[in-house]
């Protein structure tokens, strides 16, 4: 039996080794081969990879197993080794073969290569190539061993990838980093001289990243507060002119500013870099302003902000200034909340159209906008987002594939507007200087325009805060503490009980209280999704259980974090909160033997946190706001802290001191999705009456926010800024200290982590190096334009490789939706239609046999659904997704894709995705015609399930 099988695992045993490594397929080798046979070859891999995968195949070849040999195919296909399933499965080793020349060119620069690679930066591009143990791997052995061990470990998981694409991905990656030195000897057969260590190679990496915890401040989405209607108020507006238009609405431009208009009134393309507050939107009226009177007739004008506060501040502005200039012009704006206004229409009908740039992302992709030729002028507000996935960089990419394929274009002006371009990391001047030419790439600008011959003038309108920094002691060991870390490690122990949840995930080294923490938390969720047993009732109880223990080892998480920077008091609501949640949801046996752990142990954590000692960063922060408010008591704070629990930690904090408590904060937070501590964010009416009452009112003299205020929020009487634990990079750091506008302004960086504050020093020192990086390109304009040519010429060719990959086709075969809490049954992939190209539902009545529902606490409408209910699962409580209606339609299951686990019906293997355009079948897209009594009968009299 499987001789053929055997016989060609020989025959290509010297292919198969060189690319198999034993310990990755662990799961098939413990079911097929005995323990101490495993145990040989895992130790065998540690001195010889090769070695141990040739022992293995020598192992197969005496399997008799009834299917051992699809097995081991699948083993291969889950563990991402496609390159070699695809091989063995036809028995074809023409694709591997080809890798062979890379492998051996590779293998004889890697004594020279490893010396300039940055594997901790590389890794972040090169998830097509390496495996997540392997990049887990890679990021251990730089932390432990150095920078040129990781390299090489890096090279030696390269030289054993399946991957076609691995050496084209690995020079894409060297490029975003820019690591030329490696890149030139990838390209020059290995001649590139070795340059020299750069500077600030000693930086800790701590520095170089931004530490986000998951229950801590999530990305904010377009819906987030309304700005001000203040008439007094207008962003970015210098203090010299605020106030005192020459009509009502119209603004007039200072000498500084008209230079700032200079290079885009010549119809060039060009980036306008200039410090926050001195009116660059000003600026952006008169470049408008100046196009619409050179093109009477073909003008069409839009106005791009990246999120809805600033396209309300600034559509506001617009039309004032232009209903009082000529109320000819016309002027309207659209938001993510307007999808019932057709933008072709909106444009082809008004001369100037502002929009939050997803509008006009999904206008371009649905067709519904042709082409961006119909544009005259595109100004973008914040143009320093245009990197990466960001929409508008979506929208430059669109428009540079036209003009790079096309020679009779007719393309739009491009106007950026930014604080700063000090984007990416970089380390000297060289690589600031590399970093500006990539942004002028994507904007396909050769001109950076920047105020140089009336800086005094400048200096007069626009104050920058002195910055000081206060490193503050850090709260010590506390029992507070030691009991949290006591209960986890119960939990740990109870889990650990159900399986074995140590082989769940590989991160070790892992501290309470910390991201590593939380980050090996989602990898055992992730594995936990997709754990599949022969009993699927056990399967079910375990997976279930896995989940409870790891959510409330999050939750305890979260706490420790709350308690290293607000009240023991903050992080003992912050658990209350999340019981009173757990009681009133799904309460299950594994749940209350949890609560009861807390319960147990809360009298004695309420005594800590109402007699304990105040966090000694809390005693410094309260000093600081004395000693301001008793120097000036017309003193505005706006205060950045990391997330919306932190924010609310504060407000509470200030409330409930008595020195401090006059200060009446207000909070400012985005309209994320959820969050457990303080609900599901702020409403955009609540975010617009915060901003109104600390603009305009005397009652609140505070205002803290998360991210959503650090950027295009304009704020002019604030004078103090304090950054709470708030580091970010060189751009936030610019936009941050911009919100404080009043003359005397001051910024304050509060911190017990001494890198954080070493950061932002590094920063400070970053921002010399960009300006002089600009003054060095603005010297050298024909090799700025040669350098954008060669990049925008080099990413179009990435583009067209990408493009030109093969998809993976969709099978047309039948899968299962479990849910991936409980993997209780919830809808079959056949009954799954796709709506507008984007919104799933389901036709199958009876899925409403296997799922019950909530209110909503926020249903609104959207193309063409008017959501009504949250959908949960009737076993756990998950959250499954929405109850809609659709046109006439009513009660439609509206599904989230990583609520569930998909299961192949055939082979019954599970997979977890994130996007639903990942899955591997294929969906059919709605069509009214199927709509019959059946599919319309009210959910109540759905038919059981058979």
């Amino acid at each position: 039996m499987y001789e053929m099988e055997k016989e060609n695992l020989r025959r290509f045993s010297d292919y198969i080794t060189k690319f198999l490594r034993p310990s990755v397929i662990k799961n098939f080798m413990t079911v097929y081969l005995d323990k101490e046979m495993v145990e040989s070859i895992l130790s065998t891999e540690m001195k010889s990879v090769t070695a141990a995968a040739q022992m293995l195949l020598d192992q197969m070849c005496y399997l008799e197993e009834v299917g051992w040999f699809q097995a081991f195919l699948d083993i291969l296909l889950a563990s991402e080794y496609t390159g070699l399933h695809d091989a063995i499965k036809e028995w074809n080793f023409q694709e591997l073969e080809q890798l062979n020349e890379h492998r051996r060119f590779l293998e004889r620069i890697e004594p020279s290569i490893t010396k300039h690679l940055k594997p901790s930066e590389l890794i972040a591009h090169m998830s097509g190539c390496l495996k997540p143990r392997e990049c887990e791997e890679i990021q251990a052995e730089e932390s432990q061993r150095g920078r040129i061990a990781a390299s090489e470990k890096l090279v030696a998981s390269l030289l054993r990838s399946d991957k076609p694409n691995w050496f084209k991905l690995l020079k894409i990656a060297l490029e975003n980093c820019d690591l030329d030195e490696a890149r030139d000897m990838l390209e020059t057969n290995g001649g590139a001289a070795a340059a020299k260590a750069c500077e600030w190679d000693a930086e800790p990496e701590a520095m170089m990243t931004t530490v986000c915890f998951e229950f801590r401040e999530e990305a904010e989405t377009e819906d987030m507060l309304m700005s001000s209607n203040n008439s007094t108020s207008v962003a970015e507006e210098p203090g010299g002119f605020t106030g005192k238009p020459e009509r009502s609405g119209e603004r007039k431009l200072g000498k500084y500013q008209k230079e700032l208009t200079a290079a885009a009134v010549q119809g060039q393309n060009t980036i306008i870099c200039a410090p926050t507050g001195c009116g660059k939107t000003i600026v952006a009226l008169a470049i408008s302003e100046y196009h619409l009177k050179q093109f009477p007739e073909k003008a069409k004008i839009v106005f791009l902000a990246t999120k809805v506060d600033v396209y309300e501040q600034q559509y506001k502005l617009f039309k004032e200034h232009f209903s009082s200039k000529d109320p000819n012009i016309r002027v309207t704006g659209m938001c993510g909340d307007m999808d019932y206004l057709s933008v072709r229409w909106l444009i082809e009908h008004h001369d100037i159209v502002v929009m939050t740039a997803q509008i006009l992302v999904n206008a371009l992709q649905s067709a519904e906008v042709p082409s961006l030729e119909i544009l005259s002028l595109i100004l973008f507000d914040e143009c320093h987002n245009t990197t990466g996935k960001h929409p508008y960089n979506n929208i430059m990419t669109r428009y540079l594939d036209t003009k790079l394929t096309s020679s009779t274009h007719s393309l739009p002006q491009i106007v950026g507007l930014t604080a700063s371009v000090g984007i990416g990391s970089f380390k000297n001047g060289l690589e600031a200087e590399n970093n500006i030419l990539q942004l002028c790439a994507n904007l396909d600008t050769r001109v950076i325009t920047t105020v140089t011959e009336h800086k005094d003038e400048l200096k007069s309108y626009v104050h920058t805060p002195e910055k000081a920094f206060f490193e503050v002691q850090q709260c010590m060991s506390h029992p507070f503490i030691r009991i949290i870390k006591n209960i986890m490690s119960n939990i740990e122990q109870l889990a650990q009980k159900t399986f074995n949840i140590e082989s769940l995930s590989n991160i070790q080294n892992r501290e309470y209280g910390s991201q590593k923490y939380e980050q090996w938390i989602v990898s055992v969720q992730k594995s936990c999704k997709v754990l599949q047993m022969k009993n699927k009732d056990e399967e079910r109880r375990i997976c279930r259980e896995l989940y409870n223990y790891t959510e409330h080892l999050r939750k305890y998480n979260d706490a420790l974090i709350i308690n290293e920077d607000a009240r023991t008091k903050d992080a003992l609501d912050y658990l209350d909160a999340f019981f009173d949640q757990v009681r009133n949801a799904g309460f299950d046996e594994t749940e209350r033997k949890l609560t009861a752990l807390y319960d147990c142990q809360r009298p004695q954590l309420l005594r800590l946190a109402t007699e304990g000692e105040q966090n000694p960063k809390l005693d410094e922060l309260k000093f600081i706001l004395e000693e301001e408010y008793h120097n000036n008591d017309q003193t505005r704070t706006v205060m950045f802290v990391k997330t919306r629990a932190l924010a609310d930690a504060m407000k509470k904090w200030i409330d409930e001191t008595d020195s401090l408590k006059f200060l009446k904060p207000g909070v400012l937070i985005g309209k994320g999705r959820k969050s457990n501590f303080t609900g599901s964010g702020m409403t955009p009416n609540n975010q617009k009456g915060i901003l109104e009452s600390f603009k305009s009112s005397d009652q609140s003299k505070m205002l803290i926010a998360t991210s959503v205020a650090d950027e295009g929020i304009d704020i002019p009487q604030c004078n103090l800024v304090l950054m709470y634990e708030y580091v970010g990079n060189v751009v936030k750091m610019v936009q941050v200290r911009g919100r404080g506008r009043a003359e005397g302004s001051r910024c304050f960086l509060i911190s017990s982590n001494k890198e954080r504050i070493a950061k932002e020093k590094i920063n400070m020192f970053k921002e010399k190096m960009v300006e002089e990086a600009i003054v060095q390109l603005q010297s050298r304009p024909a090799d700025l334009s040669n350098k954008v040519d060669m990049l925008q010429r080099e990413d179009k060719a990435r583009r067209d490789h990408i493009s030109s990959s093969p998809e993976k086709p969709k099978t047309q075969g039948s899968y299962e939706l479990l849910c991936s809490k409980c993997k209780k049954f919830a809808c079959m992939s056949d009954d799954i239609r796709v709506v507008q190209g984007a919104h799933h539902i389901v036709l199958d009545r009876s899925m409403f046999k296997r799922c019950t529902t909530a209110p909503h606490k926020n249903p609104r409408a959207f193309s063409g659904f008017c959501k009504k209910e949250k959908m949960l699962c009737a076993e756990c409580k998950h959250d499954w997704g929405l109850i809609a209606s659709y046109l006439t339609i009513q009660d439609l299951p509206l599904l989230k894709i990583e609520s569930y686990v998909v299961q192949n019906c055939v082979t019954r293997r599970q997979d977890y995705f994130r996007r639903w355009r990942d899955v591997p079948f294929a969906m059919r897209e709605f069509d009214m015609t199927e709509i019959t009594p059946e599919t319309c009968r009210p959910r109540d009299t759905a038919p059981d399930e058979v």
